[in-house]
């Protein structure tokens, strides 16, 4: 057979092998889930998504097609392309007949940040022990944090293991007890305990809780060693590709970083593979203890020897913006009090390049597609005749994909009308990659926002469903929980888990995102997002808006909750 023809048939099997994985691919809820699965081409195949009929469903397409186009860069905090995103949604809510209600009578609230960048060089963690020095090796052994307090540092101490540094006496679990933390160095497993409920373990796994309790306690620095479970949720090899990636947090009046915990000079995170190199010459190695952790019996002692931690940040200042709005409520002895709908307007900007090429994480669903759903909400509001008797305030943050920072300074900056705050009704990444009949209300349960969730629900005809994935604790990883954190009832609005046809399933769609194109260029328009979902979902949280507005009552947090004892108040 001739070379030409060879190549000719060559090609048109690839063809057809290609249009076939392109099928499954423009519907990732009727496509198996193999541990490699192929991701999303990226840019192509702009019309994936159905056709509908619906006016608001085209609107929010059409502004989720803005947000996530490649000229708004990915949305990086603090970038252009955010700046450009911010734009367009303060346009968007003017035009829906919202009053400014930012800074200086617009409608920007100015979020002052600090950048910082951890490098590698001068990066060191060394185990000095018995006479003898061990070296790890940056990326492979260990990694640096950034240090938002001094751009070099050094720290040689005394180690203490502290386990899971959690501090619990309500739970009976004490991991500092007997221990002196004074002048020394934490060594500390990332997570809590399997024995607390889902709640407990999130509050006590979050690594400002543990950073907090050690800094107390006297710790000049800590170093996280990750364990084999830690490393299932996020590879070593994922921390490592994002270690020259930029952390960040918000600045105070006096130009430091808040939540820094300065007192901890030094920081790094050790590699699973690595953990007995830390543990070098005591009678227990890491697997024991890793062993004890599962277990549950998992007690700190003193290392010997000392540690060394130094390393290197860039560190600058800038700023970045919430974009927030108001409708104001009819009541004037409500009309101060605000139901507050958040959600996420930046993502993780432009990375390294996938293998089409695409370095644009463009976010369509994390989460442009969150803040297309809260405009409808809102135009639906404005819309309306009669203003409920609250106001109505709706917040594009921020800062999220950073920890939360929009949505903490919006809560916590000073003079927020914090206590006007009755509840907040936040929205971030709904994969609506599967036609459903439901939506799910997370967090719920934790305050009387369930029951007007489940009759707003009801009044528009929309079952409910339970969190489909309680073990992830999304309760706490998004911009609500700075509210609950502040005292303030919230939900989480996400799509539905019931597939509407029987054949495309919406839990299977999710666990194919989060596998292939969640944080990477994929996570773009041309999926096919049930738009008809998304006005759904938008008409349950103007639903439960309206009843939270107008109800005499503010919401409150049910007796003897986890978070409403320990935020609420009395």
């Amino acid at each position: 057979m001739p070379r030409p023809l060879r190549l000719l048939i060559a090609l048109l099997a690839l063809g057809a092998l290609l249009l076939v994985g392109w099928r499954c691919l423009r519907d990732p809820s009727t496509a198996p889930a193999p541990p490699a699965a192929p991701a999303l081409e990226a840019g192509e195949a702009a019309d994936a998504s159905p056709q509908s009929e619906d006016p608001a469903a085209q609107r929010i397409a059409a502004d989720l097609r803005k947000l996530a186009d490649d000229g708004m860069e990915g949305r990086e905090t603090g970038s252009r392309g955010y700046e450009l995103a911010a734009a367009y949604v303060a346009a968007r809510l003017a035009e829906a007949g919202l009053e400014p209600a930012g800074d200086d009578g617009g409608f920007f609230q100015r979020v002052p940040l600090l950048r910082a960048v951890a490098l590698e060089r001068g990066a060191r963690l060394a185990v000095l022990r018995g006479g003898r020095t061990i070296e790890l090796r940056y990326g492979e052994h260990f990694l640096p944090w950034a240090n938002f307090d001094a751009p070099s540092h050094h720290v040689e101490a005394p180690a203490v293991f502290v386990g899971h540094a959690i501090h619990a006496p309500e739970l009976g679990h004490d991991d500092f007890a007997g221990l002196d933390l004074a002048g020394r160095i934490a060594v500390l497993l990332p997570g809590a305990p399997e024995s607390f409920d889902a709640h407990q373990r999130a509050f006590h796994s979050a690594q400002r809780e543990k950073l907090a309790a050690i800094a107390e306690r006297g710790a000049i620095g800590a170093v996280w060693v990750s364990t084999p479970e830690s490393e299932a949720r996020v590879p070593w090899a994922r921390q490592r590709a994002s270690a020259g990636n930029a952390a960040m947090r918000l600045r105070d009046a006096g130009g430091g970083a808040i939540d820094g915990f300065p007192q901890l000079r030094a920081v790094a995170t050790v590699a699973a593979a690595a953990a007995d190199f830390v543990f070098a010459d005591d009678e227990r190695h890491a697997a024991q203890l890793f062993d004890a952790a599962r277990a549950g019996t998992l007690r700190g002692f003193a290392l010997p020897g000392t540690l060394a931690i130094a390393g290197r940040t860039r560190i600058e200042p800038f700023e970045s913006r919430n974009v927030v709005a108001r409708l104001p409520g009819r009541d004037p002895a409500l009309a101060a009090e605000q139901v507050v709908h958040t959600a996420h307007l930046d993502h993780v900007g432009i990375g390294a390049a996938d293998a089409e090429g695409d370095r644009i994480h463009n976010g369509a669903l994390d989460n442009a597609l969150g803040v297309s759903i809260m405009l409808e909400t809102a135009r639906m509001l404005a819309a309306e005749q009669a203003r409920t008797r609250r106001s109505q305030v709706f917040a594009a943050l921020t800062g999220e994909e950073q920890g939360l920072l929009g949505a903490q300074w919006f809560v916590s900056r000073p003079g927020a009308p914090r206590a006007a705050m009755v509840a907040n009704l936040n929205i971030d990444m709904p994969v609506l990659l599967a036609p459903s009949t439901d939506a799910v209300v997370i967090g719920g349960e934790h305050s009387s926002l369930g029951d007007a969730a489940a009759a707003a629900a009801a009044e528009i005809g929309l079952p409910l469903s339970p969190d489909p994935f309680p073990e992830e604790a999304t309760f706490v990883r998004s911009d609500h929980y700075a509210f609950v954190r502040a005292g303030i009832p919230a939900v989480y609005l996400d799509g539905g888990t019931i597939s509407a046809d029987g054949e495309r399933d919406p839990k299977r769609a999710l666990a194919y995102f989060l596998r292939n194109c969640y944080h990477q260029p994929c996570d773009d328009a041309s999926q096919p997002i049930q738009y008809d979902d998304a006005a759904r979902l938008a008409r349950l949280s103007a639903a439960l808006a309206r009843r939270i507005g107008d109800d005499e009552a503010r919401p409150r947090w049910r007796d003897g909750d986890f978070f409403g004892e320990r935020f609420g108040t009395p």
